[in-house]
């Protein structure tokens, strides 16, 4: 046994003494891996093991990992200033990043809010929802629309706007009221129609609801194009386009989760684009900073910003972290952000979704595979015990672990959400690796022998 092998055991006993790991049953969990390395596409192990990141870290790296220039900027930042508080004090990198933002995002999304995470982003903008009514007048407005499937976090908040799952199941006592609409699952349509012929036909029931609610809804939520832990759910446009259509007639906000599909997951910017919509409410985090530290931004219009200015200081916007805008994680972004257009990410990712789609789409023939879904640099293949009856296992099916073992041992890191595997590396992966990856999917999932009972 190697000096290094020996470390790695030590490390991973030290774990799991102390170390709560998140989604983790304790007493039957896999030992966590011992990373001590991570260079472009792949990270390396103390026991000399190489594995390429094809989530791309829980789908926050883009750039891949130990990018120099990202790394630079972070050691240049923390030779100036490591953080400030963000209350009545601001800095050089949260104002450029701020500016920054608001030039590539949909047009009148101007006011940025920062925050530390996903779920904070969402929860931000849940709570300037809420109190942009109040603040008008109309206290009437406490109802929150949210889609089936949906995900927006692990804070309260975030989890009442998300969907009933065994992620909020546990804490169900702890969540307020929010009505749900069909989300476009087009594999499993909730009306039983087929994609070409619907009209989708799906957006009906949130204008039910509007229609309903209308003077009780706050803003309605969704994640849009591409839903993400409820299953990897990719949208037509046109129910995106819809959404936006409804909240302006029945006159609500839209607050959009773009957490996950912000800055070029889905091959647009901003995932809006794809309807050429624009939220009043935009939530960003995950690859803001490229994968290296906890940043978020909640960013809206000039109108929502409005209600809070004011001479009663009643109205403020009581809400606040105390790593705001944090400047290290300000200067990353920014760097992260310049490497868009000096290494034309969004042409990789173009590229990288029409990969994708050649590659994977043969995979639809396979016995166990229901349905394929590519959109920009995702790639998702559904497992179905049965194609003609193909029931879903969820987040729990056990088969999501067998086969992250097996995909490990092949040397790729997956994390399939039960019985969805999708795919979701850095955007600087090499056709070849690409390749290689979907190479090692389509022979794991060929040779699948679903478990019995």
């Amino acid at each position: 046994m190697t000096g290094n092998a020996v470390q790695s055991i030590d490390l991973t006993a030290r774990d799991r003494a102390h170390v709560w790991h998140p989604y983790t049953q304790m007493q039957t969990a896999l030992a966590p891996l011992p990373i001590v390395r991570g260079k472009g596409v792949y990270l390396y192990t103390e026991d000399k093991r190489r594995l390429l990141d094809g989530i791309s870290s829980w789908w926050v790296n883009i750039h891949g990992h130990s990018h120099p220039k990202l790394n630079e900027a972070l050691a240049a930042q923390a030779r100036e200033l490591e953080h400030v508080l963000f209350a009545g004090c601001t800095h050089r990198p949260a104002v450029e990043l701020a500016e920054r933002l608001t030039a590539l995002l949909p047009a009148g999304l101007t006011r940025v809010f920062y925050s530390d995470n996903g779920s904070t982003a969402v929860e931000v903008a849940i709570k300037m929802a809420w109190q942009y009514w109040q603040n008008r007048g109309d206290s009437g407005r406490r109802l929150f629309l949210a889609l089936r499937y949906a995900y927006h976090g692990d804070t309260v908040g975030a989890m009442s706007a998300s969907g009933d799952s065994v992620f909020t199941q546990p804490f169900a006592g702890l969540l307020f009221r929010v009505a749900r609409a069909h989300a476009p699952y087009c594999y499993r349509c909730p009306l039983g129609l087929e994609r070409a012929a619907c009209q989708i036909d799906c957006l009906g029931e949130l204008e039910r609801l509007l229609q309903e609610e209308k003077a009780q809804v706050a803003a309605v939520i969704v994640e849009p194009m591409l839903q993400g832990a409820g299953g990897m759910i990719v949208w037509p446009a046109e129910f995106l386009a819809g959404v936006r259509r409804l909240c302006d007639r029945y006159g609500t906000l839209l607050i959009a989760d773009e957490v996950l599909t912000g800055f070029g997951r889905t091959a647009k910017m901003f995932a809006c684009e794809h309807a050429r919509v624009r939220p009043d409410i935009i939530c960003l985090s995950k690859a803001l900073t490229g994968g290296y530290l906890p940043l978020a931004a909640t960013v809206t219009t000039d109108s929502v910003y409005g209600a809070f200015l004011s001479d009663d200081r009643r109205k403020t916007f009581f809400h606040g972290h105390s790593y705001t805008a944090n400047p290290l994680a300000c200067a990353v972004a920014l760097a992260s952000l310049e490497l868009f257009g000096v290494e034309g990410r969004l042409q990789r990712v173009q590229a990288l979704e029409n990969q994708l789609r050649r590659r994977l789409e043969p995979l639809r023939t396979l016995p166990h595979v229901g349905d394929v879904r590519v959109i920009g640099g995702v790639g998702v293949v559904e497992l179905v015990q049965d194609k003609q009856a193909p029931a879903a296992g969820g987040y729990l099916d056990r088969i999501g672990p067998e086969l992250a073992a097996e995909f490990l041992r092949r040397g790729l890191l997956l994390r399939p959400l039960g019985n969805v595997i999708y795919f979701m590396p850095p955007y600087v992966i090499t056709d070849a690796e690409v390749d290689w990856a979907v190479d090692q999917i389509a022979e794991v999932v060929e040779a699948w022998k679903w478990p019995e009972g």
